[in-house]
């Protein structure tokens, strides 16, 4: 029978207990076990399609099209593999499966109540993704923290499977123990706490991730078992670290591996992370460096800035950069300065290439658009995903075809020359406000020209890519744009759409109407990356 391994957090959010999921299945994974991983999002959203990329961080997307957190990237960046809507659960998930099974009288009649039957849906679901793919350890992610009320239901999921399979399920609690500047000492009453509250659900931590600025302390260490009830060799230290790949690395110092299969009663194989352990000497001791700007709009909120908007993007970068033995500097730089000063958009002639990342609506359009011209005319190395690729079309049929008037009718429904626009399908869709039906999302396939900066990145001419939009290159202009140079390097020939686009005589002028940065991993960088870090490298 599988095991089940829950990770929940303590004390407060953002602590790493997605990382922490992800190195703990590594760690396993490398001893021979095979391992999935589940993100349970405590949102009454169905799915993370909906929301707000600068509140809840980037929307990722699986190959079968399911919109969710950011932590399955992580995950399948982690693992090295390709996940299902299987591997997330949303509260809105959950409550409407109970309430379609209750409608379809699939209850028998009886009444149906919140506990047992949302948990036992939980329940349910963790094991049909476990089933899928037959997987020896899960990993669970509960989101949110310890205490509040809208992961309750999900920590009753995982006390009545702990009832009904005691050998099997283990509890892992990430907490956070801060060090007051004004006190200079790390205190841990906030995660004893958080385990008296975990204790109230019913619940007792196997192991605990003690989350800290520096390494944990034997004194801490001994407080800690004394007053949540634990081992001191179940307390694991986990300090900051500058890379998240680290983790499993700082992990394994403390046996954490092998703490964990002892608890289920199983032999460690005396494997260990060599592949991770030669990825991490690279991360470290890279010097020479690769300045990338990042245009966007998604990483603004007051006096800071987000990097979660472009998660995947990021560490796209990082995989390429860390490929040709280089290390990223990533710069934010605003759309909307662009357009309120023309002058601005010279500060790209600091950087050795430019990413416009994806987006919607109309907010920083034009400075992008301004942005991308600049790498256009000076042969700076630009990458457009997405957005970024239908503002590269756009430019390129204002400035060299000569339609002054280009657009998108995403930005203008009046657009009198939409070179971007949606299928005519799509349409009716659109009119009636059913905005999902008109997202192309998840993987479809595109055949890719050879001799083409792409063919000389993939090396092959079938390839499969991810994708979340609904706005598409209008075939009607593709012969106007492709008598001025575009080039149409990547087709998808079964509905004759445009993915990927790029210019003659320039050093690196490649946009994709998918988001490869999804399918990028520490171990094998996206081909797109690979080539774009490149030729960056090159121009430095």
């Amino acid at each position: 029978m599988a095991k089940y391994i829950f990770i929940g957090g303590g004390v407060m959010s953002g602590i790493g207990k997605g990382i922490t999921a992800a190195s703990i299945g590594k760690i396993l994974q490398s001893k021979g076990f095979k391992i999935t991983a589940i993100k349970i999002d405590p949102y009454i959203n169905v799915d993370a399609g909906t929301m707000n990329p600068i509140e809840h961080g980037e929307v990722f997307v699986t190959d079968d099209g399911t919109e969710c957190d950011q932590d399955i990237g992580n995950y399948e960046r982690f693992l090295d593999q390709d996940l299902t809507t299987h591997n997330y659960i949303t509260t809105g998930r959950v409550y409407q499966a109970v309430i379609n099974r209750e409608r379809n009288l699939e209850y028998g009649g009886r009444c149906v109540e919140v506990v047992p039957d949302i948990p036992n849906e939980v329940i349910s679901r963790i094991k049909k993704a476990v089933q899928r793919v037959k997987a020896d350890f899960v990993l669970i992610e509960i989101g949110g923290t310890v205490g509040e009320y809208q992961n309750s239901l999900f920590l009753e999921a995982a006390r009545m499977l702990k009832l009904r399979h005691p050998k099997d399920v283990l509890f892992i609690l990430v907490s956070y123990l801060p060090i007051p500047n004004m006190i200079g000492e790390m205190k841990t009453k906030p995660t004893q706490y958080a385990v008296r509250t975990l204790n109230m659900a019913g619940i007792q931590p196997d192991i605990i991730i003690a989350r800290s600025e520096v390494p944990l302390d034997e004194p801490r260490k001994k407080k800690i078992s004394t007053f949540c009830n634990i081992s001191e060799q179940d307390v694991i230290s986990a300090p900051d670290i500058k890379s998240i790949y680290e983790v499993p690395i700082n992990f394994q110092k403390d046996n954490l591996g092998k703490r964990i299969l002892n608890k289920f009663g199983m032999p460690a194989p005396k494997k260990d992370l060599k592949d991770w352990k030669k990825l991490v000497n690279v991360i470290k001791n890279s010097s020479e460096t690769v300045k990338i700007g990042i245009v966007g709009k998604y990483f603004e909120t007051g006096k800071f800035t987000l990097m979660d908007s472009y998660i995947s993007i990021i560490e796209a970068i990082k995989h390429a950069c860390w490929e040709h033995k280089k290390k990223p500097e990533i710069s934010w730089l605003s759309a909307g300065e662009y357009e309120k000063d023309s002058q601005a958009v010279k500060e790209i002639k600091n950087y050795d290439g430019i990413i416009i990342p994806g987006g919607f609506g109309n907010r920083g359009v034009e400075g992008k658009i301004k942005a991308i011209e600049f790498c256009r005319k000076n042969k700076i190395p630009f990458l457009g995903l997405c957005l970024g690729m239908q503002l590269a079309v756009i430019e390129f049929a204002r400035n060299v075809c000569g339609i002054a008037q280009a657009s998108s009718t995403e930005f203008s429904s009046k657009c009198k020359y939409p070179v971007i626009d949606v299928m005519p399908e799509q349409k009716a869709l659109l009119k009636e406000k059913k905005y999902g039906g008109t997202m192309r999302l998840g993987a479809y396939k595109c055949k890719i020209k050879p001799q083409t900066i792409s063919f000389r990145g993939y090396k092959r001419s079938d390839i499969s890519e991810r994708h979340r939009h609904r706005y598409e290159l209008n075939n009607e202009f593709r012969d106007q744009l492709e008598a001025k140079g575009m080039i149409m390097a990547g087709i998808n020939s079964k509905r004759d759409l445009v993915e990927i686009i790029e210019l003659k005589n320039h050093p690196f002028f490649v946009a994709s109407q998918f988001h490869p940065e999804f399918k990028s991993r520490p171990l094998k960088p996206h081909p797109l990356f690979r080539e774009f870090i490149k030729v960056c490298s090159a121009q430095h």
